[in-house]
């Protein structure tokens, strides 16, 4: 029921959000220029349009203009793209070859699980067999619970984002509220930069009252995410401070990249609970 579900939820995305979100990058992108223009005129956008020309519209600007279609079709380019297509074919297969295991990994779930405590309680002491149990079970909830919580949560923050836009009348609305939901999935930092790339891009289509009036709205609704949509899809904040999670995220991005910043928190919540279980025990046992 889970794989159908899943499999019915990428189509849906793949048929409808996909093609919209490339429109309005494409349309985005075509209209920069005039976009830029319109915002010069007025004299409080005019203010603002030295800066976005030098540090967003000329890098853009800049990377098209050295798009040569001639060179996208050379020997090597062409090697590159074979070597490419069957990289995806690989990656294809692996996910098929990974979807299968799943399936069989999920019908003897019990018995793998069962072999694994049978195996642990054989090679370890009571105590250490107790702390892998306790990590273990703590490690696959923590896990869990802030992956699951967090992809839904973006959902949410991406829909009710694209509503409000809409009501608004942000252009780009689907594409803004979408991005906002993705980069939602990174603490701190993601909810930072997809607002203030949105603010950005609603400034050069809109004007700076709408983008005065977008930021408001967006901040109200990360807002009442982060205090009440979060906590309540979660069930439980993970006890884990501020600081660490900033930590956690910034380590976990230098060394992993996107998937680092995402998985940063949950690994930063097992460690924290070894910490504090090896300092309790000290203190117990000096």
């Amino acid at each position: 029921i889970v794989y159908v579900l899943v499999i019915a939820m990428i189509s849906l995305i793949m048929k409808f959000i996909i093609p919209a979100v490339i429109s309005s990058i494409v349309d985005f992108v075509g209209n920069i220029q005039s976009y830029y223009n319109s915002i010069t005129i007025d004299s409080i956008g005019a203010n603002w349009a030295p800066w976005l020309k030098d540090n967003v519209l000329k890098p853009i600007v800049d990377f098209i203009q050295t798009i040569n279609v001639q060179e996208m079709f050379t020997p090597d380019r062409i090697k590159t793209y074979i070597d490419s297509a069957f990289g995806a074919v690989k990656s294809i297969l692996n996910i098929f070859i990974a979807l299968i295991c799943s399936i069989y990994i999920l019908a003897g779930k019990e018995q793998i699980t069962q072999f694994i405590h049978s195996f642990a309680k054989a090679v370890m002491t009571e105590n250490g067999y107790n702390k892998f149990v306790r990590y273990f079970t703590n490690g696959n909830q923590i896990f869990f619970r802030f992956i699951s919580s967090q992809v839904i949560d973006g959902f949410i923050v991406a829909a009710i984002t694209c509503i409000a836009m809409s009501i608004i009348g942000v252009k780009y609305s689907l594409l803004l509220g979408v991005f906002i939901g993705i980069s939602n999935l990174i603490p701190y930092f993601g909810a930072i930069v997809g607002v203030g790339v949105s603010i950005i891009i609603t400034l050069l289509t809109g004007g700076w009252k709408q983008a005065i009036i977008m930021a408001i709205v967006v901040v109200v609704l990360q807002q009442i995410d982060a205090n009440i949509i979060n906590p309540r899809i979660t069930g439980s904040r993970l006890q884990i401070s501020p600081l660490l999670v900033i930590f956690a995220v910034t380590i976990g991005g230098a060394y992993f990249g996107v998937i680092g910043m995402f998985i940063a928190v949950p690994i930063a919540t097992l460690i924290k609970l070894m910490v504090q279980d090896f300092i309790e025990e000290k203190k117990n046992n000096p």
